[in-house]
C-alpha cells in the first residue's frame, strides 16, 4: 500500500472519474481535491473541514467513508503539517455545544420558574376574587378592605415584629 494521496488518485482514475466530476457533484473546490491527492494538507482549509472533504471524495468516488478518513487522519499527522489548532477543533466543538445547552438551560429554568410564578399569582387572585364574590353575597365582606380590619391587623403585626427584634437582640447579647 502506498502513501495515502497517491492511493486516492489511483482509486479515482481506476474508475474513470474526472476531479471536475467530483467538484460538480461534491461542489469541493479542485484546489483543495489536488492538494488532498498530492498530500499538501497545509493548503486545505484545516478542522473538521478537512475531514469532510475526504468523506466527500471518497463518496464520490465510491469508496469507504470511514476507512478513508482515518487513512487520512495517519496520514495527516504523519506528515507533520497538523496545525496545533487542528488538534483542538474537536475540545472547541465540545465547548460551543455545551455554552448553547447551558444557555439554552438556563433560558428554560428561567421560564419554568416565570411560568410557575404567574401561575401562582393567577391561583392566588382567583382565590381572592372567589372568596371576595362568595363574602360579599354571604354578607360577611362588607367591602373590599375594612380600614379597622386593617388598623388592628398592622398594630398586631409591628407588635409582633418589636417582639421578636427583642428576642433576638437579647438571643445574640447572650
Amino acid at each position: 500500500m502506498g502513501n495515502f494521496g497517491e492511493d486516492l488518485r489511483m482509486e479515482r482514475m481506476s474508475r474513470g472519474i474526472a476531479l471536475e466530476d467530483i467538484t460538480a457533484e461534491t461542489k469541493i473546490s479542485k484546489h483543495h481535491l489536488v492538494a488532498l491527492e498530492q498530500e499538501r494538507f497545509r493548503q486545505l482549509p484545516g478542522g473538521i473541514l478537512n475531514k469532510g472533504i475526504v468523506r466527500g471524495y471518497a463518496g464520490a468516488v465510491g469508496l469507504d467513508q470511514r476507512a478513508w478518513t482515518e487513512r487520512f487522519l495517519k496520514a495527516y499527522v504523519a506528515s507533520g503539517q497538523v496545525i496545533d489548532d487542528d488538534r483542538n477543533w474537536t475540545a472547541f466543538a465540545s465547548n460551543v455545544g455545551k455554552a448553547r445547552i447551558q444557555r439554552h438551560d438556563t433560558l428554560e429554568l428561567r421560564l419554568r420558574w416565570a411560568g410557575a410564578i404567574l401561575l401562582l399569582l393567577v391561583v392566588a387572585a382567583g382565590g381572592y376574587l372567589t372568596m371576595r364574590f362568595y363574602g360579599l353575597r354571604a354578607g360577611w365582606w362588607p367591602t373590599l378592605l375594612p380600614m379597622d380590619q386593617i388598623s388592628a391587623v398592622t398594630h398586631h403585626v409591628t407588635s409582633s415584629a418589636q417582639a421578636l427584634f427583642a428576642r433576638v437582640v437579647a438571643w445574640v447579647n447572650g
